[in-house]
């Protein structure tokens, strides 16, 4: 079946974001059939190994009748091996090219379901598993490694600690409404966590600076392209902190991970046509506006907002206009913020909270601000919120035994990653999303 055995023993494989270093030598390649076409007696296939994409050109007289006539047959992801050599060709997407001298075929592929032609994106969410593979899909999850690998160098290089956090958690934090109940042994119901900052208020007090970072829950019965009922985020928490500290945390945060993005993924950028100009401009330091300013801007802007709600998503989307890059909201009213977080002493019916939004109409990437660290202010706030003291008990030792001023934040990954990419919808910044009516694959 091959003009010459490729085996595992033969010539050393290598990868495609890797094959300018083998100009002129040659090399054996192993992946999938992303696209063939021929022209007489040559064959132009399209071959990706999970690392890029690259033209491997068959000739009938390098590789004899039997083996020409079969390449003329395999379908779209077909896994094979080609061996070769390399050549640089200026034409070419990646600068190079391998004149193909034998092939190997793994598992043959036949009418695959995701084609060229445009498709549904119910269509293409059945088959999840498999739109994956296409360059689109690819470029955004290789931008997402890029997140994630800038998240947790920034948070290591200042000296945090990963604490992780629990996934099952005892207590209803925040009301039941949008948490996902689970049935625990002995008949216990327990909660999938929407949130690690709780427990990093207790990790803090052992190791000062700490994050966590891992799926979270949110029960939500939303249908808005901004929401996902599994996401991951990364929440850092920091002792003897205050509001201004978590600003500027978020911030230098969001300028690193956006460079680095910039840095690491261009090739990735350009595959998703991103307007990279608008990423350029992300640099310290952000705008800052209070939650009263914020409502002036948008009643200036047409938009009817009363003072005291919460803003939604064309609420965000207008005021993140007025600025080219992200801005800061800070000190929202404290009937819409959580039971944890500390009043501005100044003017108590406010919350030392922030939202950083992010430009181009993604919304709110970062929230969080100062905790309550007052153990008789947090005792009345639980009882306020209805919330059962005897699961906040462990919480509560935390302002009896040492309490300190401290804040954090949490940063959605999909909202970042959407907003890096230019997506219209969260569903393609996680390989495999689930939403209110999306549970498969």
């Amino acid at each position: 079946m091959a003009a010459r055995e490729i085996g595992y023993d033969g010539v050393m494989p290598v990868y495609i974001d890797d094959i300018a270093r083998f100009e002129g030598q040659p090399v054996t390649l192993r992946g999938w059939l992303h696209r063939r076409r021929s022209s007489g007696k040559i064959h132009f296939l399209t071959v990706r190994d999970g690392t890029g994409f690259i033209q491997a050109v068959m000739s009938k007289a390098a590789v004899g009748e039997e083996v020409f006539e079969r390449a003329d047959h395999l379908g779209q992801e077909t896994s094979l091996a080609v061996e070769g050599t390399v050549r640089a060709d200026a034409r070419a997407p990646g600068g190079y090219e391998i004149d193909v001298a034998g092939l190997e075929v793994f598992g043959e592929s036949h009418d695959y379901p995701i084609t060229p032609k445009e498709h549904g994106v119910d269509y293409l969410l059945d088959r999840r598993h498999l739109w994956i593979r296409s360059p689109r899909q690819q470029a955004i999850l290789r931008i997402r490694h890029a997140v994630v690998d800038a998240v947790r160098d920034f948070f290591n290089s200042r000296g945090f600690t990963l604490a992780d956090t629990p996934i099952f958690t005892p207590a209803a934090c925040e009301g039941t409404t949008t948490l996902f109940p689970v049935q625990y042994f002995d008949d216990a119901t327990a909660y999938l966590a929407q949130s690690g900052q709780l427990y990093n208020e207790a990790n803090i007090m052992a190791l000062g600076r700490v994050y966590c970072f891992g799926p979270t829950f949110r029960a939500e019965k939303s249908k808005t392209r901004r929401h996902l009922t599994e996401f991951w985020m990364v929440e850092p928490e920091m002792a003897f902190a205050t509001l201004d500290d978590a600003i500027e945390l978020g911030e230098a945060l969001v300028v690193a991970v956006v460079a680095q993005v910039l840095e690491t993924r261009q090739r990735e950028l350009a595959t998703l046509e991103r307007n990279v100009s608008a990423l350029e401009r992300v640099q310290a330091p952000f705008p800052r506006i209070t939650y009263d300013e914020a409502v002036e801007t948008l009643n200036a802007n047409g938009q009817a907002f009363e003072w005291g709600g919460d803003f939604g998503g064309t609420d965000e989307t207008v005021l993140a206009e007025q600025f080219d890059r992200p801005v800061a909201v800070h000190r929202f009213p404290s009937k819409i913020k959580a039971f944890y977080m500390k009043s501005d002493a100044d003017r108590p019916e406010l919350s030392l909270s922030v939202d950083i939004l992010a430009p181009e109409g993604y919304g709110e990437i970062i929230g969080g601000g100062q905790r309550e660290d007052d153990l008789d202010v947090l005792l009345a706030r639980i009882k306020t919120h209805d919330l059962p003291q005897e699961a906040f008990e462990w919480y509560l030792d935390l302002r009896r035994y040492g309490t300190v001023p401290h804040s954090g934040f949490g940063m959605g990954i999909e909202r970042l990653l959407a907003w890096l990419c230019g997506l219209e919808h969260l569903r393609e910044a996680i390989p495999y999303p689930r939403m209110l009516y999306r549970l498969y694959p």
